[in-house]
Order: C-alpha cells, then structure tokens, then sequence
C-alpha cells in the first residue's frame, strides 16, 4: 500500500461510510481507548424498562397463514419511541417479513411462539449488506438492527428462516439473500436462549457491534452459524450449533475496501459450545482478515463433527492485516473429516478484485496457543505448512495434546515454536514433519517438502478507489 494511499485511508472511511448509511460507524473507527481494549464486557442482561407490548394487540394473528409483519414491526416501532422495553410474542407461529428492532428493545419470543420468516423477497428490504468481506447491495436480515443499542433477543421461542429461499445469492439480480439475524453497528446486543433454524444463507451476522453476547442459543441452519464480523468483545457461550457451514466464523473483511476501513475483530471468547459441522469447521479464522482478527479465547468446547478440520485458521496474500493472541483450551474433538487442525495462509478463500499489493498485503501471524486438547481419531493431527515464507508464523504452541490420529503434524515457516507433552498416538508417517521452522520440542522431527512461493500479489489497473462498488457476489 502507498504512503499516498496509506494517508488517504482517514477521509475515504468517511465518505464510504456515509455512502453505504453506515456514518454513526465512523466515530467506532478511531483508536481503540485503553479503558475498552481489556476483557469482552458484553451486556447480560436484556434491557429491561416497564413497558410491555404485544403485538396481537396490533393486530397480529399468530396463525402462521396471515403475515404479521405489519403488527409486529408496528410494536417493536412504538416500544422503541416510547422509551424501551419489550415486544412479549405469546404462542403461536407468526409469518413475517423483515422486522428492524430499536434501541433498548427487548424481543422476547414466549415458549411456542415462532417467527416463521417470509417466503416472499419482497418482504426483505435492500440494502447495503456486509458479505464475504465486503459491503454490496442484499436483503436485509429476518430479524435485524443497525445504529442501535441495548438491542436484546431472548425466550423459549424459534426464529425460522424460509426454506422457500434456496442458496446465498439470487441469480437474477446478485443480491445477498436474508441472513437470519442481522446486527450492523448495534452496541451492548444480546441474543439468549432462542431456538434458530436458517435456509441456505448465513444464520447470525453481528458487523461492527461492541459488547456482544450469544448464550444458550440453539443455531441449526444450512451455511455458517454465527459469523462475527469486524466487532469488539464478544462472549459466545454454551451454544449449540449443527451447521452445514462453519459453526462459528470470525472475519473483518476483504481486499483494500476492508483493509482500508481497518475493523478487526477483536477481544472474542468462546465458551463451552457443542459444535457440530457438515461442511467446513467447526471454528472458522478468516478468510477475510483484511480488517485484522486479534485476541481470541476458544474454552471447554466440544467438537463433533466437521467436514473438513475442527479449527482452521484461514487466509492469503492480498489480505493483509494480522491475526494475533489466538489461545484455544481444553477441547474435545471427534468426527472431524479433515483433522484437528489447519492452517492456510496462502491461498484460501476469494482473491479480493482489489487486494492489498505486495509484501503489506501477506498477512502478519503471531502467538497461537493450543492447550490440552483431547483428539479421537483424527485423519490429521495438525496441517500447517500453507504460511508464507516472508511472513513466518511467530509463536507457535501446542502443549498437553492428548488421543489417537492417522498422521502426525506438518509445520512450515514458523518460529518461536513449542511442542511439549504431544501424547498422540499416530498410525502412519512421522509423527512431526518441519519445514524453516525454530523453536523447542522440535527433536526427531523429518524433513518437509513444502509448496513453491506463491507469486506476488499485484495492484490493480486502475487502481480501487474507496467506496467504489467492486463487482458482484458470487
């Protein structure tokens, strides 16, 4: 990235935030105050101010035939106006469109009370929507809230996406189909206790919200499940996720349109979740790093199933940015197709149409800790071999890793390592393979044939201009 580009970053995040209706954002963007960079300190507790509404009292039918949009967005409208509280939904399935939540607004789903989403498009409003690390035109979420704050889900109750929408994009038109739930620029969100189930497109979608908590939800759906993007202290906690896609997902955007809106996500921490994955992992890091991904905690979680491997931390020249101070402890994990874990920094995900040039655009990776793991029957214990060679791994540990795999682990371009107390039944193969690697606990490792230099990532001609459109999804 030129220095012309470099000084330009300031006053083009301006005017693409206000372009794309997101200028309330622009004040989150300056440096982070040291008082907010320590521990995830999400809300709690749901906003809980007297007024109580119910929708029926609106007109609402709860009869799963009559489309309730009009009577539920009517009470989440006058419970936000009127100074907070909440939308009480009692029993019954209510057939909606798209409803934005307010400030200090509590959406509690009653036991039987169901939010049976619209098969119908039209009932989704467009615009802006953040997808795959990147800001386009899309239907807004089932439930979604944007320049909020204290905004809070929670009950015994289901939100259910159509299974009438098929796929992530419409074909016709290119627009990003309705994410589930859908929270841009929301600060202190709660979502608790609430059964979800999506289609084909993405579940939960948090993008630049602060102080974040998802407990006890129940995420079932056909791609990933709770995707964080470019937000700050998060606490996700004794979750259960059966997903097709990525059980969890961490990303900050893509190419210089992320890189230059310099979001990361940071301060996550994941505690005793069960995940359970038929695609992809069941923890996701990246692709779209371009914001930055730092300072993340995975504890006491249970891995299932997943397709490909239990963790994979993801990402590849024309990125840049970081990923940093990622600890992940005590877990258990089984089914996983793949193996444990993979990390891919060369090559995985989209090349952005407008990437970040040159060395600035390989991304910086440092201090990964993983601690007393439990694995059972993996077909790879670790593959970690994809990192470039300009930008080696710094810090690297596995320590306390305990259970039986197929083949032992690969590491390539990395220092700072330590390998202690790797207790791993292995079937086939050495046990260790290293390839520029330094550190400790690296004795009686073999040789590593590893992968050619990736060719340098180029600028584009002409070159990206903040907050130009940069293509359609795909």
């Amino acid at each position: 990235m030129t220095k012309a580009m470099t000084g330009s970053i300031t006053s083009n995040r301006r005017a693409f935030l206000s372009a794309a209706g997101l200028g309330a954002v622009g004040a989150g963007l300056a440096p982070i105050a040291a008082a907010e960079a320590g521990t995830p300190k999400p809300v709690d507790k749901p906003p809980r101010n007297a007024l109580r509404l119910d929708p029926r009292d609106f007109g609402a039918k709860g009869d799963g035939a009559t489309k309730d949009t009009a009577a539920l967005q009517t009470a989440l409208d006058r419970c936000a106006v009127l100074g907070g509280g909440e939308v009480v939904v009692s029993a019954g399935a209510y057939l909606t469109g798209a409803l934005r939540m307010g400030s200090n607004t509590t959406l509690l789903l009653e036991d039987g009370a169901t939010l049976q989403g619209s098969p119908d498009l039209a009932d989704y409003p467009v615009t802006q929507v953040r997808w795959e690390g990147r800001w386009t035109p899309g239907y807004v979420g089932l439930v979604w809230a944007q320049g909020a704050h204290d905004v809070a889900i929670t009950g015994k109750g289901k939100i259910l996406g159509s299974k009438a929408i098929p796929g992530r994009i419409e074909k016709a038109t290119g627009l990003r189909h309705p994410a589930l739930l859908e929270f841009v620029d929301v600060q202190r969100l709660s979502v608790t206790e609430v059964h979800t189930e999506q289609n084909d497109m993405w579940s939960i979608h948090p993008v630049y919200c602060d102080d974040v908590l998802f407990r006890g939800v129940i995420v079932k759906g056909g791609a990933d499940g709770i995707d964080v993007d470019s937000c700050r202290r998060v606490v996700i906690d004794r979750c259960d996720f059966d997903t097709v896609d990525d059980c969890i997902s961490l990303k900050s955007g893509r190419g210089l349109e992320g890189a230059m809106i310099d979001r990361p996500t940071e301060d996550v921490t994941i505690t005793d979740c069960v995940f359970r994955d038929h695609r992809w992992a069941c923890i996701g890091i990246g692709s779209e790093t371009s914001g930055g991904i730092r300072k993340v905690l995975v504890e006491r979680c249970k891995c299932l199933a997943a397709y490909t491997f239990a963790i994979y931390i993801k990402s590849r020249p024309g990125r840049g940015a970081f990923i940093e101070d990622i600890a992940m402890r005590d877990l258990e994990v089984s089914g996983a197709g793949g193996g444990f874990l993979r990390l891919n920094l060369l090559d995985s995900g989209k090349q952005d149409p407008f990437p970040v040039a040159g060395l600035e655009g390989i991304p910086t990776v440092r201090n990964f800790t993983f601690e007393r793991i439990q694995v059972r029957d993996a077909p790879v214990l670790v593959e970690a071999v994809n990192i470039h060679p300009d930008k080696p791994l710094d810090g690297f540990t596995l320590k306390d890793i305990t259970g039986s795999a197929g083949r032992g682990m690969s590491l390539a371009n990395m220092r700072n390592v330590t390998l202690k107390n790797i207790d791993v039944v292995v079937a086939e193969g050495p046990k260790l393979a290293i390839s520029n690697v330094t550190g400790r606990g690296l004795a009686g490792a073999v040789s590593l044939n590893t992968a050619a230099r990736p060719a340098p990532v180029q600028a584009t001609e002409p070159p990206y201009r903040f907050g130009m459109t940069s293509g359609r999804p795909v």
